[in-house]
């Protein structure tokens, strides 16, 4: 079991950047791909980036260049620095943990780019 905790949402002007952290705890963090989704308002819930345990990276096209994925293991926290942001991003923000079969949810973080 592994319970995620995001945060580092909020409202940000277009072109702004933002940080979002999620904690992880209950197990072994570094056992785990750790990914971040977004989810519109009246879309669904779409894979922003992803980073594996061997620190692959996986990033959306919309965001290549703009967002950068990346896993503290001794902090047990996976981050996603946000840079460039565009009104498209907004959304609510959520993290995922991955292992096998099992997947774990956070409960979500909101950004809001707008000005």
């Amino acid at each position: 079991q592994v319970q995620l905790v995001e945060s580092g949402g909020g409202l940000v002007q277009p072109g702004g950047s933002l940080r979002l952290s999620c904690v992880a705890s209950g197990s072994i963090f570094r056992l785990y791909g750790m990914g971040w989704y977004r989810q519109a308002p009246g879309q669904q819930r779409k894979l922003v980036a992803a980073i594996t345990t061997d620190l692959n990276r996986y990033y959306q096209d919309s965001v290549k260049g703009r967002f950068t994925i990346s896993r503290d293991n001794a902090k047990n926290t996976v981050y996603l620095q946000m840079n460039s942001l565009k009104p498209e991003d907004t959304g609510v923000y959520y993290c995922k943990a991955e292992r096998g079969p099992n997947d774990y949810w956070g409960q979500g973080t909101q950004v809001t780019v707008s000005s």
